[in-house]
């Protein structure tokens, strides 16, 4: 159902439904009813009839041949008459109802689906991915209706090599897994964490062109500890307490090596794992296999190139950011991933030597050395007495005593706790010795954000740099002026992260080419822009960031002689490559839908 684009362009959109070349054949192994009930062929109506003779179709359709633009009109027509139909209703109702009918378009006809979700990418992201993504899974067994991706629980240990044969693609080069134990901020959610991995996915497809019949969306049903969920006679996952330990460890371990013994290039994306898990199975994995988490190690990057952008914000140079005082609020596997990835930004921009000026908070206050039984991945960025006696600040300092104390030139969260940034705290950056501070409230979803994009410039004052996780409107200042609001969300980067990764041919992922991802994000926005208080682009161009970041990812693993090639490309010829090239290379390579001619073969 799908042919390799010459260009993602969006200029060239509308041209594709005119365009007169032919696609090539696609073979399929099903006939009759069996074609119309797969969502990677169906084409509803939109068989021709020469197709449908040569499949059993004829008589089992409607018997006017309807074009895919006729298809996708319709379907927008529909959405755009919910959309005006349920006006006046509750947010979360509104936002289901949306989710419904693009589900249902999912489950019926991929082609048509994703192409809606391309070429309507900033109005339908919020649905399918982070904020609504939340909600869904709040709701998801109720909501379940059929089965998408692989469901491996505790009950299947010592048979997962066996059952990874189960899922019917011969390749799969793209897999987002979870055990549900952290989905956003909305804490354990067990087996309706599917949510995460399918809207994961989903922006795998719309924003890197990866071909939806490669990508594998995974639970991983360990139990769960919520006891609400536990009690709920809906409930679809396993009713007992979370395995631990070993036990646990035991449980990734085989779902690694059968993922990996079946598809030995697929690249795997951890996802929404509590804190205790997403470090220890990072360092567990990232050496042996082709994955990457990206709560810890996506979030960083994006964070990063907010972090570079408001520098450049400010007029000085990007070496400036060594001097940066950052306060960051929350020590979960968030924040510390942003505090090492810019802890290493530091590093490279201004030389080893150099000193950080992070302060970490928890839910406890400021995080220093005086803390008993810290935890080993906080303890590298816990401050010494001697660092902060001279600013008044000693272990445990709360958060608008550090504030003001401090005089941070960025305020960064990823607490999960909505609302922490008050109006006494955000009225306290305005003493921020930056003459453009930042306020980053980068916690999802929206109701967990650290505060609003309007509550920042009421309190913070107009000349602040803000960003946020989950979507927020642009706020009309003064002057006919207008706060931007960034929306510092993952989807920047995991999508490039994971097709350079696949197009180098790389084994792992290493700390330079997530680096690459996140300084390439950083330079995207012109100085001009940058000036305006506009850190990160507009997710209509996704597509286009997607290739220069993938690009980016190449360049850095032919750079670190981790490239391996991919097909008919090699290492050498990677190499070879400009930075240019390597765009192009990047974007040839990305999945375009359109309808392709069936043929069936026994």
């Amino acid at each position: 159902m799908w042919r390799l684009a010459r260009s993602a362009s969006s200029k060239l959109r509308r041209a594709r439904w005119l365009s007169t070349s032919i696609p090539g054949p696609c073979i399929v192994h099903k006939r009759g009813a069996d074609i119309l009930h797969d969502p990677w062929f169906n084409k509803d109506t939109g068989f021709p009839l020469t197709e449908r003779d040569r499949l059993g179709l004829r008589g089992l359709l409607p018997p006017r041949v309807i074009s895919f633009e006729q298809q996708y009109n319709r379907f927008m027509e529909s959405y755009r008459s919910l959309e005006k139909h349920t006006q006046g209703e509750p947010e979360g109702v509104v936002s289901l109802a949306k989710w419904r009918i693009l589900n249902r378009l999912h489950d019926r006809n991929e082609t048509l689906y994703y192409r809606v979700l391309m070429d309507n990418i900033k109005d339908f992201a919020p649905i399918i991915y982070t904020p609504t993504v939340g909600l869904v899974c709040q709701n998801y067994s109720g909501l379940f209706r059929r089965p998408r991706g692989m469901y491996f629980s505790a009950k299947d240990k010592g048979e997962m090599m066996s059952m990874i044969y189960n899922w019917p693609a011969d390749q799969v080069d793209m897999i987002v897994i979870t055990d549900g134990s952290r989905i956003l901020g909305l804490g354990d959610l067990g087996v309706q964490g599917i949510g995460i991995p399918i809207g994961k996915l989903d922006m795998y497809v719309a924003a890197a062109g990866i071909n939806p019949q490669r990508i594998l969306p995974v639970m991983l049903d360990v139990g769960t500890n919520n006891q609400k969920l536990l009690e709920d006679r809906l409930y679809l996952g396993l009713r007992q307490p979370r395995l631990e330990g070993d036990e646990y460890l035991s449980i990734i371990d085989e779902f690694m090596e059968a993922v990996f013994s079946r598809w030995p290039k697929a690249i795997v994306q951890f996802e929404d794992f509590q804190f205790k898990w997403a470090f220890e199975t990072l360092h567990r994995y990232r050496k042996r296999f082709c994955m990457f988490n990206d709560d810890i190690q996506g979030t960083a990057g994006v964070a990063l190139a907010g972090l570079l952008g408001a520098v450049r914000a400010q007029g000085r140079p990007l070496t400036d950011f060594a001097n940066q005082k950052i306060v960051v609020v929350g020590a979960g596997s968030a924040g510390l991933g942003v505090l090492e990835t810019a802890l290493q930004a530091v590093s490279r921009l201004a030389g080893p030597a150099a000193d950080n000026h992070f302060f970490l908070l928890d839910k406890n206050g400021l995080i220093t050395k005086e803390r008993r039984d810290i935890d080993p991945a906080a303890a590298p960025f816990a401050k010494a007495p001697g660092e902060i006696e001279g600013l008044g600040l000693k272990e445990g300092a709360n958060l608008i005593e550090v504030v003001k104390k401090v005089k941070p030139h960025v305020l960064l969260g990823l607490s999960g706790v909505g609302g922490i940034f008050n109006e006494e705290v955000l009225k306290a950056m305005q003493a921020s010795n930056s003459i453009k501070p930042a306020v980053f409230a980068m916690s999802n979803p929206t109701m967990n954000a650290e505060c609003t994009a309007a509550e920042a410039f009421k309190h913070a004052g107009e000349e602040i740099v803000f960003a946020s996780g989950s979507p927020f409107e642009n706020v009309e200042l003064v002057n006919g002026k207008v706060g931007h609001v960034n929306q510092a969300n993952n989807m920047y980067l995991f999508p490039g992260i994971g097709l350079g990764t696949l197009l180098s041919g790389a084994h792992f992922i290493s700390d330079g080419m997530l680096q690459a991802a996140a300084e390439c994000l950083a330079s995207y926005m012109t100085d001009e822009e940058i000036q305006q208080g506009i850190l990160y682009p507009s997710i209509d161009s996704i597509r286009d960031i997607t290739a220069e970041v993938g690009a980016a990812v190449v360049q850095a693993a032919v750079d670190e002689d981790l490239a391996e090639g991919r097909g008919d490309v090699g290492p050498k010829e990677l190499a070879l490559m400009s930075k240019e090239e390597t765009v192009e290379y990047v974007k040839r390579n990305m999945w375009y839908p359109i309808y392709s001619p069936l043929v069936h073969e026994n």
